[in-house]
């Protein structure tokens, strides 16, 4: 299992219908609350269900693939 923080900025392979693809992210847990950069509307995904959807993480100033970002995070 990933660690995902308050504030991380994602994208996810399935954008939302008003055209945008990144996310915030506000809450962590069992849920996931994630806000729309585009429209500011918050949506709720389970756990499981937003790591399958998970594409790609901002880490800095790059986006860093999900598949590169679990060996990172799984070797510190």
């Amino acid at each position: 299992m990933l660690k995902y923080d308050v504030g991380d900025h994602v994208t996810l392979k399935k954008g939302h219908p008003c055209g945008e693809n990144n996310w915030e992210i506000l809450r962590t847990g069992a849920d996931i609350k994630l806000l729309c950069t585009g429209c500011n509307r918050q949506v709720w995904l389970t756990r499981i269900e937003f790591e399958k959807r998970v594409r790609k993480i901002l880490d800095g100033d790059k986006w860093v693939s999900i598949v590169h970002y679990k060996q990172d995070k799984e070797n510190d």
